[in-house]
Order: C-alpha cells, then sequence, then structure tokens
C-alpha cells in the first residue's frame, strides 16, 4: 500500500484532483511551474524516507459557526490527496453504512433523508411515538487522542512506513487534528468508527446514525435512550478520550421536531432551523442564489424561495404562486 501511494502514477494523478478550482492559488500556481521537479522530490523523500510534514498557515472561517483552520503546504497537501486516494476505498468497507460525513455517495442532504426513512420504519409509519436521542462531541477536532488514532490506524496497518508516514502527519499538529487537512476527514472517521461499532453491537441500538461528531440513537423507548446516555459518555472518556457536550444532549420526540445538521427535521417533513433561514437570507445573491435554492429544494421553504426572488428582483415562477394560493 505504502508503495502505491508514493508512486509517481498516484501522485500525479493526486495532483491532477488536487489542482482543480485551485489553479490561481498562488501557492499552487507556484508548485505547479515546478510540477515535476516538485513531484519527483517529494517521490525521492519518501522513498529515502526523509521526507517531513511542514507546518501550517491558520485563519478562520465562518461556516456559521467560527471555525480555526490550519493549512499545510501544497506538497503536503499533494500527499494527503495522494494517500485518501489509497487507503479511503480500504477503510470505507470498514465504516457503518450510517455513517454520513466525509464518504462518496454521502453528506448531510443524504443523511436527512436517511434520518427520515430510519424514523418511518422504526415508528411503524408513525404508528407509534418515537424519541430522539441527538448528542454530540465537545471540541470533537481539537480532542481527538494521537496515541489512539494511531493505535487504531496500526491496527489495520501492515506496513511500517506507511504507519511512520501517518504517524508524522498526525504529530505534525497539536492538539487533535486539523480542521483543513484532507487527512482529518478520513481519520475522524476512523476515530469514531470505534464509537459505531460500539452503538452496533454493544448498544445493539437500530435506529443510529452519525455525521461526524454529530450523533442520533432512535428507539419507541424513552427509557431505554435515557440509560444510554451514561453508557455513551463512559466509553467515549474511557476509549476515545472524549467527551460528550453536557449542554448539548436533547432527547424529544420526532414529532416535536428533532434539530439535525442545519434543519428541523420531523416526521411528515423538514424545514430550515431559523437561525440558517436569517443567515441564508441576509447572504443570498444573485451570485450564490442557485447555491442556496439547492439547500431549500430538500426542505419545505416555499414562503422563503418567494421572498428570496423578490428580495433579488427575480420572476417568481407560476407554480410557486399557486402553490402560495
Amino acid at each position: 500500500m505504502f508503495e502505491k501511494i508514493i508512486s509517481l502514477k498516484n501522485l500525479f494523478d493526486a495532483w491532477s484532483e488536487f489542482r482543480k478550482d485551485k489553479r490561481r492559488k498562488k501557492d499552487v500556481a507556484e508548485f505547479e511551474l515546478g510540477l515535476e521537479d516538485n513531484v519527483f522530490r517529494l517521490h525521492d523523500d519518501l522513498v529515502n524516507g526523509t521526507y517531513k510534514h511542514g507546518g501550517y498557515f491558520s485563519f478562520y472561517i465562518h461556516d456559521p459557526k467560527k471555525r480555526h483552520i490550519h493549512k499545510a503546504s501544497v506538497r503536503d497537501r499533494l500527499l494527503h490527496h495522494a494517500i485518501i486516494r489509497v487507503i479511503e476505498p480500504m477503510w470505507d468497507k470498514k465504516f457503518i453504512f450510517d455513517s454520513w460525513s466525509s464518504r462518496k455517495y454521502k453528506g448531510t442532504h443524504f443523511a436527512v433523508k436517511r434520518l427520515h426513512k430510519i424514523g418511518l420504519k422504526l415508528s411503524k409509519n408513525h404508528s407509534r411515538t418515537l424519541w430522539m436521542l441527538k448528542l454530540d462531541i465537545r471540541k470533537f477536532f481539537d480532542s481527538v487522542d494521537h496515541k489512539i488514532l494511531l493505535r487504531i490506524l496500526r491496527e489495520k496497518t501492515f506496513d511500517n512506513r506507511l504507519v511512520n508516514l501517518f504517524e508524522d502527519i498526525v504529530e505534525s499538529f497539536n492538539p487533535g487534528i486539523p480542521l483543513g487537512n484532507l487527512t482529518s476527514q478520513i481519520f475522524a472517521n476512523i476515530y469514531m468508527n470505534k464509537l459505531d461499532q460500539f452503538m452496533k453491537h454493544e448498544i445493539r441500538v437500530e435506529g443510529y446514525i452519525r455525521y461526524a461528531d454529530d450523533f442520533v440513537l432512535m428507539h419507541t423507548d424513552r427509557n431505554f435512550l435515557e440509560s444510554c446516555i451514561v453508557r455513551i459518555q463512559d466509553f467515549t472518556e474511557g476509549n476515545l478520550k472524549l467527551r460528550v457536550h453536557p449542554n448539548k444532549i436533547i432527547l424529544k420526540t420526532y414529532s416535536s421536531g428533532i434539530d439535525y445538521l442545519g434543519y428541523v427535521c420531523f416526521p411528515s417533513h423538514r424545514i430550515l432551523r431559523t437561525k440558517t433561514k436569517k443567515r441564508l437570507f441576509r447572504r443570498a445573491t444573485d451570485k450564490n442564489f442557485s447555491s442556496y435554492n439547492g439547500i431549500l429544494s430538500h426542505c419545505r421553504s416555499r414562503d422563503l424561495k418567494i421572498k428570496l426572488l423578490q428580495k433579488l428582483d427575480r420572476k417568481v415562477p407560476k407554480n410557486l404562486i399557486k402553490k402560495q394560493k
């Protein structure tokens, strides 16, 4: 696997993927000017065992929460892509189906649709009261323990050269793993897969879905879900050194609406959460309208669509006007 990662073919293929939509970036353009020399030098360092991961450039974004992003050099990010191209298919087979973050053919919209499908099944077509327990991990990316992560990686990695490469990447940042590394996305899923397996084989809850560090358990018995809270806290703290956020433990009926991944989900429909609506309306422009319209297409949003169109002086389609009447 290590040989495949560092092969010149894989490195150049990884570059082709990496450079998409980035060619106008100054650091990417500079790297591309000497592309062959840069890739061959990276390849030689990896072969000779002299490669060392560099430092990071940090900045903040709001999406909508303020997040601290750390960006590695183009050389290091190219290697991240090369690694993911090889290890992702192998690790993806080990993940449960209902892990929805940073995986092909998954994502937030598919996750909320899956939540509805599971809810429909467990409530027997909404004929029974369904309870939902929603939790998330406090400061997840900052809290990932390097020793535990590397131990998990070693369990499925039988080439010491690849283990050393993983260790170099993981130890390049502290504490935790950086928001900004492509490798952090799969490392997060590998780390949280331990929790997923615990849910499936120890808790044995049929209704379970996770997106990154946000996860939901579903059951018709409220008492059962209440009893799960302490078991989950004990497992995450004892095995992963993670803390369930004490202020974000939510237990409520599906019919009262569960706030998940930007939507408030009900048995019959879903709507955008209030904060998301306000932010979307405030930031909407002609340039980003199609993107926001895509978000609205996944929920009940006719009135908001009409308001957005009117704000942007766009024509309101007749089908929306008729439905409004």
